[in-house]
C-alpha cells in the first residue's frame, strides 16, 4: 500500500510539472517572437528577457552598452563608428535587431558602401582599394578580450608600424611614417624634404643619387637602405682630400657645394689659422693678387707661396717708394688699412703751428690742406681762406662780411649756430608751428639753400588750398590768419556765426571737414568747398522718416529734433493728433511706431492714419 501511494504521487507531480512547461512554452511562444541569434543564445528563455528588454518598453540601449563595454568606451570617448553622426542618437536594435533565427546576422553592412571616414580613420590612396580584412586580423588586435570576438573590427592600432612591415629596421621614427610617406605608395617617399633633415642638400649634392650617400645593403638576407646615422660633419667623410691635410678638413672654407672649382676663400677662409693674419686692406684683396691660382698650380701645393718666405717685411710685397730713406719697417708710419694713413698723425701736435686741430678737422688727411710741402705756410684766420662760400655771397653786404664760423662750427657744416632768438630779430619772427619746423622745410625748396627774399606770407610757402572756394567777405586779401594760427593747421577759429548757419549744441564740437568734405583724401593736394553748403538737416544727415514728416517738399527736422542730440526733445505728442493719456504714456514708442520696409528700406511708422482701440488691442 506504501509502495503504491508513492507511486501514484509521483506519476501525479511528474504531470503537474510537464502541464507548467507546456503551459510556459505556450505562453513564451506567444511572446518570443523567435529564437535569439547564435550569440545572444544564452540569453534564450524568459528569465532572462529583461537582461535586454526593459518591462512594458523596448530594448534599451544601456542594457546593450552594459554587455558591449568595448562600444561603451568608444561612445564614451566619442570615438569610432558609433559615435559618428551616422549612428548618433540611433537606437541599436535599429540596426542590430533579434529574434529572427539561429543563424541570422546581427552585424551587417555593405562593404563596397561603408563610408569608413565615420570611423575616425579616413581611407585614403592604397588605403581606398584594400581589403577589410586585409587590416582588420585578429592577430593585430592588441586585447586579449577583444581578440575573443568574432568579426570584430575594434582593436586595431593607427600608426603605420602597427599594419606594415618597418623597412628602416627601427633605425628611424616608427611612430611618424607620414612625415615622409603618403598612402598612394611605399616608394618615393613624397613628403620627405632634405631641406629640413640635418644635413640640407645644395649646389651639386641636389643631383647626387641617393643611392651615392644612402648605400643598399642586405640586411637579414633583405635589402636595406640605410638612411639615419650617415656621417656628413666633415667633406671628407664622403670626398678625398686632395691638399693631403694641408688645410685641415673643413672644405667649406674655401669651396662651395656648387662646384669644387669654384673658390670662396676670399670671404670664408680663416686666414688667422695661418702665419699671416690679415688686416686692413690685405682683408680685401682678392687672394690671388698674393697666391698663384693658375691652372698649373696643384692641388697639393696651392696657397704654398709663401712657405718659405719672410713675410713680415713689407718690401717682400710692395715696392719701397721710399727708396730705402726710410727704412724697411713701413708699419713705423704707415698701417695697413691704408697706405695714406700716417701711424703717428695723432701723435703730431698741430697746436704747435698756432692752428690747433678740432671737430672735423681732425680727421681730414693731411694733403687736403697741405697740398706741397707740408712747411709751407697756408691762410687759415677766415673759414673762406680754404672753404668755398656756399651761400654764394647771400649774406654779403656793402657793410657786412660774415665768416662761416658765424653760423657753423668745426663739428660739421650741418647744424646751424643760428638760434631762434637771432630768427626773431629779423623780418619774420618764428612762432607757433613755425618753431618746430627744420630750417631746410623754408629755406631748402630747390637744390640749393635760399634765405634770402622767399616771402613772408602764408601762401608764399603754403599752398592756397582754399584759393576760389571762400568768398572774399571770409578770406580777404588770402589771408589765413582769419582762420588759422601759426599753431597748428588743424586749429581753427573761424567764428560761424558770421554765416547764416550758427553753430549749435552737437554741431559746435563737430570738425569741420564733416560738413565741409574734402574733395580728395591727400593731405596736400586735398580742397575743402566752403560755399554752396545747404542749410537743411536732409542735406547732410539721412532723412530715415522717409517723406512721412515732409510739408512742401521739405522735412523740417527741427519741428521734432534739436541740436545737442538725436533724440527728439522738441518733440510734444500732446500736440499729435494722438494725445497720450492714461496708461498711453508709459507705452514704448516701439509698441506703436512699427518699423516697416518701404522701397527696400527700413522705415519706423510715425504718422499713423487710425486710431481707435481696436487697430492696437484688437476686438
Amino acid at each position: 500500500m506504501y509502495i503504491s501511494s508513492t507511486r501514484h504521487t509521483s506519476y501525479g507531480t511528474m504531470l503537474i510539472i510537464a502541464l507548467i512547461v507546456f503551459c510556459i512554452n505556450s505562453v513564451f511562444s506567444q511572446i518570443s517572437p523567435g529564437e535569439l541569434a547564435r550569440p545572444h543564445a544564452q540569453l534564450e528563455g524568459m528569465l532572462s528577457c529583461t537582461k535586454c528588454h526593459v518591462l512594458g518598453d523596448k530594448v534599451s540601449n544601456e542594457k546593450c552598452l552594459d554587455c558591449h563595454k568595448e562600444i561603451k568606451t568608444r561612445v564614451d570617448q566619442k570615438k569610432g563608428f558609433h559615435s559618428s553622426t551616422e549612428v548618433k542618437g540611433k537606437d541599436c536594435f535599429s540596426c542590430h535587431s533579434d529574434h529572427h533565427g539561429r543563424n541570422f546576422e546581427i552585424i551587417r553592412f555593405d562593404a563596397e558602401k561603408f563610408n569608413h571616414d565615420l570611423t575616425g580613420y579616413k581611407l585614403t590612396g592604397a588605403h581606398i582599394k584594400a581589403e577589410c580584412n586585409a587590416c582588420h586580423k585578429d592577430d593585430r588586435i592588441e586585447s586579449a578580450e577583444l581578440k575573443k570576438k568574432e568579426n570584430t573590427y575594434l582593436g586595431l592600432k593607427t600608426t603605420c608600424i602597427s599594419c606594415h612591415k618597418d623597412a628602416h629596421n627601427n633605425t628611424l621614427s616608427t611612430n611618424d611614417c607620414a612625415k615622409c610617406h603618403d598612402t598612394e605608395a611605399f616608394a618615393p617617399a613624397p613628403l620627405f624634404d632634405h631641406s629640413k633633415s640635418k644635413f640640407p642638400l645644395k649646389g651639386k649634392h641636389k643631383d647626387v643619387d641617393c643611392k651615392r650617400c644612402h648605400e643598399i645593403t642586405f640586411v637579414n638576407s633583405a635589402l636595406f637602405q640605410k638612411f639615419a646615422g650617415v656621417p656628413f660633419n666633415s667633406c671628407v667623410v664622403c670626398h678625398e682630400d686632395v691638399h693631403n691635410g694641408e688645410f685641415g678638413t673643413n672644405c667649406k672654407e674655401c669651396h662651395t657645394e656648387d662646384s669644387f672649382q669654384e673658390f670662396a676663400g676670399r670671404s670664408t677662409f680663416d686666414h688667422t689659422t695661418t702665419r699671416f693674419p690679415l688686416v686692413g686692406k690685405h682683408l680685401t684683396l682678392d687672394c690671388a693678387k698674393c697666391h698663384q691660382l693658375e691652372a698649373k698650380a696643384r692641388p697639393d701645393n696651392v696657397f704654398q707661396d709663401y712657405k718659405y718666405k719672410d713675410f713680415n717685411t713689407c718690401v717682400t710685397c710692395h715696392d719701397d717708394v721710399h727708396e730705402q730713406k726710410l727704412g724697411t719697417d713701413c708699419r713705423q708710419c704707415h698701417v695697413e688699412e691704408s697706405f695714406q694713413k700716417i701711424r703717428n698723425k695723432k701723435d703730431f701736435k698741430h697746436e704747435l703751428t698756432g692752428y690747433p686741430l678740432e671737430g672735423k678737422h681732425i680727421t681730414v688727411d693731411c694733403k687736403k690742406c697741405h697740398e706741397t710741402k707740408m712747411t709751407d705756410p697756408l691762410e687759415h684766420n677766415r673759414c673762406a681762406d680754404c672753404h668755398d662760400d656756399f651761400h654764394k655771397g647771400q649774406f654779403i653786404t656793402a657793410t657786412l662780411k660774415p665768416d662761416c664760423r658765424d653760423c657753423h662750427s668745426v663739428e660739421g657744416f650741418m647744424g646751424s649756430l643760428y638760434t631762434i632768438e637771432k630768427h626773431n630779430n629779423g623780418p619774420f619772427p618764428l612762432v607757433g608751428a613755425h618753431l618746430a619746423t627744420p630750417c631746410f622745410a623754408c629755406h631748402k625748396k630747390e637744390e640749393e639753400w635760399s634765405f634770402k627774399n622767399i616771402g613772408q606770407n602764408c601762401i608764399d610757402c603754403h599752398d592756397d588750398v582754399h584759393k576760389g572756394l571762400i568768398t572774399e567777405k571770409y578770406y580777404p586779401q588770402n589771408t589765413c590768419n582769419q582762420c588759422h594760427t601759426p599753431d597748428a593747421w588743424a586749429d581753427v577759429a573761424f567764428d560761424h556765426k558770421q554765416t547764416t548757419f550758427e553753430l549749435q549744441g552737437k554741431h559746435a564740437s563737430t570738425s569741420c571737414t564733416s560738413c565741409h568734405v574734402p574733395d580728395t583724401i591727400t593731405i596736400t593736394t586735398r580742397k575743402v568747398g566752403f560755399t554752396g553748403l545747404k542749410t537743411e538737416c536732409t542735406s547732410c544727415h539721412e532723412n530715415v522718416h522717409d517723406t512721412q514728416f515732409e510739408a512742401e517738399g521739405v522735412t523740417d527736422c527741427k519741428r521734432c529734433h534739436a541740436f545737442e542730440a538725436w533724440k527728439p526733445s522738441n518733440f510734444d505728442h500732446n500736440t499729435a493728433r494722438f494725445v497720450l493719456e492714461g496708461a498711453h504714456k508709459n507705452v514704448a514708442c516701439v509698441e506703436c511706431h512699427k518699423e516697416e520696409v518701404q522701397d527696400g528700406k527700413k522705415v519706423v511708422q510715425y504718422k499713423l492714419e487710425q486710431f481707435e482701440c481696436a487697430t492696437c488691442h484688437g476686438e
